[in-house]
C-alpha cells in the first residue's frame, strides 16, 4: 500500500462514526429487531468504507479490485434491508411483499458482483483508485436511487401526520440524517461512471453526525441511552485528537521528502504548534457545545434558593403545586405537569394542581396508571423518564410503566418522598424545547421533589391542625348547647316545682273549700228529705206526684254535689275513696241532663249511642261523672256557637275486660303537637280568664287512679275525639 493518503480522511472519519454506532448497537440488539437492522445497516456502511479506504492507499488496481468486489457482493443487500428497517421502525406491516422482491434483487445482483458486468475496473484518479462502472452496475444505482427516495417519503409522510413532538423531533432528525447520506452516496455515481469528481460519499460522515446527536440526544432508535456534557466532551477531545494526528500523519507525509528524518526539528514544531492551538480550540468547542445542547441551563443554587424562599411561609398545599409549577415552566419550560397529593385516610392520589390543555390526558390523570407510577417510583425512590423506558420489550414492568406514561400524557413521573413513605407523585410533560430531560435536569427535579414534599406536609399538617380546630369548635359548641339545654331543663323544672307547690296550695284550698260546702250540702239534703217526707205523708198536697219527683231529683243532686265535694277532697288527699258499681251509660244521661241548660239554646245535636248491656265498672260514681262532665263540656266549648254534633257511644271490650266511652265532637279538633300536653296541668287552649287548664288533669288523674285510661284517639271526619277506658268490675 502507498503512504498516508490525506484524501481518505473523510472516508476514515465515517469510517469511524460507523464504528461508533456499531459498538453502541451492539450490546442493545437483542432489545428488539429494530436495533438489529440498524446495526446491518451500520456493518454495510464499515465494508463500504473499508473498501474505499483500502482502494484510495492501495498500489494494486487489481487487490483493489478484488476487495471491492468482495465487499458489494454483501452490500448489494444494503437495499430490502434498508427497507426493512423503515418498515419495522414506523411498523408498516402490508408491503412484505416489497422486502422479499428486494431481496430477490438483491440476490440477482449478488450473482454479479464477482463479474466485469458489474464493477469492470478500477480507475486510478488523483485521490487513488476508485470502481468504475460495469454494464449493469446502474441496476445498483438505480436501485438505491429508488429505495432512498421511498424511504424519505415514508419518512416526511409518517413526520406531517405525527402529532406527538418528541417522535415528530426523532423522524425530522431522521429524515436530515438519512436523507442527506444518501443524496451524498447517490452522487458517487460521478467518479464511477469516470469523472475526475472526489467521492462525495466520503463525507456522509456529516449527516452521521447529525444522526448520532438526534440518536444520543433524542434517542432515535429508543435504545435507552442519552447524550450528556461529559459523553459529548469526550467525544470532542477524542475528534480533536484525531483530527491531530491525522493532521501531524499529513504533515509528516507532505514534508517527508524535504525533512530529515532524523532531525527532530518538525515534531518539536508541531508539538509546540499543537500544545499552544489544542487547549484554545479544545476550550471554544465545548463552549460551543455546551451553547448549542444545554444553553438552556440554569444556576441550580439560585432557582432553589428561589423556591425555597416562595414556598417556606405558604401552608398551602393548591399555592405550593401552583407555586412548583410556575418555577417548572419558567426553569425547564414544561408545557404541561400536575402535581397530586396523597391523601392520609386512604393513602390515594388525588389531583392537587393540574396546569394542561383542556383535552390534554393530564388533566385528569387516570387513577390506576398514577397508582401504577407511584408504585414503582416509590420501589426505587428515583424518578421514572419516559426515556430511559425506551425499547422496553412488552409484558414486562418497564413497559407497563411506560404505558401509564402515555396514559397521563406524562414524560417524567417524579415521587416526593418524606420519611419512609411518600407524599406525593409530580408528573411533568413535554419540554416546549422539544428537548430530552437531562440528567441536569433530574439532579435539579429530585432537589425539588424534597422540597415541594416538605412543603406539603407543612401543608397537610397546618390543614389537620385546623381541622382539630374546626371539632374543638364543634365540641365546645355541643357542650355550650348541652349546657344550654340542662340551664333550660332546670328552668323546666323549677317552673315544675313552682306548678307543684301551686297544686299542693290548690289542693288545701280545695279541702277547705269541700269542707265548708259539706256542711251546707247536708243541712239543705236534710231538709229536701224532710220536705219530701212531708209530702209522702199528706199525698193531697201533691196529687200527681210531681213536686215528690222534682224533690227526689233535688235530694240526688245534692248527694251529687256532697259526691263531687268528696271527690275533691279525694283528689287533695284528704280523704278516702269508697268504690261501687257504677252504671256509665246512667252517669252518661246524668251528664247530659246536668248540662242541659249550656246546650239547649246552640245548634248542637247530641247522639247517644249507648250499649244497653254494658257491664257494669267498679269505682266512685262521682269521680267517674265528674271525668264524663269534663269531657262533654269541653266537647260542646269545641263545637261552640257553630253547627255541629257530639256523639257519645258505650261499648264493652270483653277481650281487655273494659268498658269504653267514646266522645265524638265536630270542632276544629286537637293539634298533633298538643295531644300529649292536654292532660298536664295549667295546660289550656282557651282565653285568659276562661279556663284553669285542670280539667282534663283531674280527670286524667281520677281515671288513672280507677286502672283505666284516658286518652285522644284519631278521627277519619275534622273534629276530636276523647276515649275513656275503665276495668269492669268483679
Amino acid at each position: 500500500m502507498n503512504g498516508f493518503n490525506p484524501y481518505s480522511i473523510p472516508a476514515i472519519l465515517t469510517l469511524c462514526c460507523f464504528c461508533a454506532l456499531v459498538l453502541v448497537t451492539i450490546p442493545r440488539a437483542h432489545r428488539s429487531r429494530r436495533n438489529r437492522l440498524f446495526l446491518a445497516i451500520c456493518i454495510f456502511g464499515m465494508m463500504l468504507n473499508i473498501d474505499i479506504v483500502y482502494a484510495f492507499h492501495s498500489r494494486s488496481a487489481a487487490a483493489a479490485l478484488a476487495v471491492s468486489r468482495a465487499d458489494h457482493f454483501l452490500l448489494v443487500y444494503s437495499l430490502p434491508v434498508y427497507i426493512q428497517f423503515f418498515h419495522t421502525y414506523l411498523d408498516i406491516q402490508n408491503r412484505k411483499w416489497l422486502e422479499w422482491s428486494a431481496y430477490g434483487f438483491s440476490a440477482a445482483l449478488m450473482l454479479l458482483t464477482p463479474t466485469q458486468w458489474y464493477i469492470a475496473s478500477m480507475e486510478p484518479h488523483f485521490f487513488g483508485y476508485f470502481a468504475r462502472a460495469g454494464l449493469l452496475y446502474p441496476l445498483f444505482g438505480f436501485g438505491g436511487l429508488l429505495v432512498t427516495v421511498y424511504v424519505l417519503s415514508l419518512l416526511y409522510r409518517a413526520m406531517n401526520a405525527e402529532i406527538l413532538p418528541e417522535k415528530k423531533n426523532r423522524l425530522q432528525y431522521l429524515l436530515l440524517g438519512f436523507g442527506l447520506m444518501g443524496f451524498l452516496n447517490g452522487l458517487n455515481v460521478l467518479p464511477i461512471l469516470g469523472l475526475e469528481v472526489y467521492p462525495p460519499g466520503n463525507l456522509s460522515f456529516i449527516p452521521l453526525l447529525v444522526f448520532a446527536v438526534g440518536l444520543f440526544r433524542h434517542d432515535l432508535l429508543d435504545m435507552g441511552f442519552l447524550i450528556e456534557k461529559g459523553l459529548l466532551h469526550s467525544l470532542v477531545s477524542i475528534l480533536l485528537t484525531g483530527g491531530f494526528a491525522l493532521v501531524l500523519a499529513s504533515a509528516s507525509t507532505l514534508a517527508g521528502g524535504r525533512a530529515d528524518p532524523g532531525s527532530l526539528w518538525f515534531p518539536t514544531l508541531l508539538f509546540f504548534a499543537a500544545a499552544l492551538v489544542i487547549g484554545p480550540v479544545r476550550k471554544q468547542v465545548r463552549k460551543a457545545v455546551d451553547r448549542r445542547f444545554f444553553r438552556r441551563s440554569y444556576d441550580f443554587r439560585q432557582t432553589l434558593k428561589s423556591v425555597s424562599r416562595k414556598i417556606v411561609a405558604v401552608l398551602d398545599a393548591e399555592r405550593v403545586g401552583r407555586t412548583i409549577g410556575g418555577v417548572l415552566q419558567h426553569t425547564l419550560q414544561v408545557d404541561c405537569f400536575a402535581l397530586l397529593d396523597r391523601e392520609p385516610s386512604s393513602a390515594q392520589l388525588c389531583p392537587l394542581t393540574v396546569q394542561a390543555q383542556k383535552h390534554h390526558p393530564m388533566h385528569r390523570p387516570a387513577p390506576a396508571a398514577t397508582a401504577i407510577l407511584s408504585r414503582c417510583a416509590s420501589a426505587t425512590g428515583r424518578p421514572i423518564l419516559r426515556s430511559r423506558l425506551a425499547g422496553a420489550a412488552s409484558g414486562t414492568a418497564r413497559s407497563a410503566q411506560r404505558q401509564a406514561l402515555d396514559e397521563v400524557g406524562a414524560e417524567v413521573a417524579l415521587p416526593l418522598p418524606f420519611g419512609s413513605g411518600q407524599a406525593g407523585l409530580l408528573l411533568l410533560g413535554h419540554k416546549t424545547s422539544r428537548r430530552l430531560y437531562t440528567p441536569e435536569d433530574v439532579d435539579l427535579l429530585e432537589t425539588l421533589a424534597g422540597q415541594t414534599a416538605l412543603a406539603l406536609e407543612n401543608a397537610r399538617s397546618c390543614r389537620q391542625l385546623k381541622a382539630l380546630n374546626r371539632e374543638l369548635e364543634q365540641k365546645v359548641a355541643e357542650r355550650t348547647r348541652e349546657l344550654r339545654s340542662a340551664l333550660a331543663e332546670k328552668e323546666r323544672t323549677l317552673d315544675q316545682l313552682i306548678r307543684s307547690e301551686s297544686l299542693a296550695a290548690l289542693g288545701q284550698l280545695v279541702a277547705g273549700v269541700a269542707h265548708e260546702l259539706n256542711n251546707p250540702l247536708a243541712s239543705a239534703k236534710s231538709l229536701v228529705q224532710s220536705v219530701a217526707e212531708d209530702l209522702h205523708r199528706t199525698a193531697a198536697c201533691d196529687p200527681e206526684g210531681d213536686l215528690a219527683d222534682d224533690l227526689a231529683f233535688v235530694d240526688r243532686e245534692l248527694g251529687r254535689a256532697r259526691d263531687i265535694v268528696s271527690s275533691l277532697l279525694g283528689l287533695s288527699r284528704q280523704t278516702q275513696a269508697y268504690t261501687e258499681a257504677v252504671d256509665l251509660n246512667a252517669v252518661v244521661e246524668d251528664t247530659l241532663r246536668l248540662l242541659f241548660n249550656q246546650y239547649k239554646h246552640l245548634k248542637i245535636r247530641i247522639e247517644r249511642d249507648l250499649s244497653p248491656d254494658l257491664p257494669r265498672i267498679e269505682g266512685n260514681a262521682s269521680n267517674i261523672g265528674q271525668v264524663v262532665l269534663n269531657i262533654v263540656k269541653n266537647a260542646i266549648q269545641a263545637v261552640g256557637e257553630e253547627k255541629g254534633r257530639i256523639r257519645l257511644k258505650t261499648a264493652s271490650r270483653p277481650a281487655a275486660g273494659e268498658v269504653e266511652l267514646a266522645c265524638t265532637d265536630s270542632g276544629p279538633g286537637i293539634d298533633p303537637g298538643m295531644e300529649e300536653d292536654i292532660f298536664k296541668p295549667f295546660f289550656t287552649t282557651k282565653p285568659p280568664g276562661q279556663g284553669t287548664g285542670l280539667g282534663l288533669y283531674l280527670s286524667h288523674e281520677i281515671v288513672r287512679r280507677h286502672g283505666g285510661m284516658l286518652m285522644v284517639s284519631p278521627t277519619a271526619d275534622p273534629g276530636a275525639c276523647i276515649t275513656l277506658r275503665l276495668p269492669i268490675g268483679r
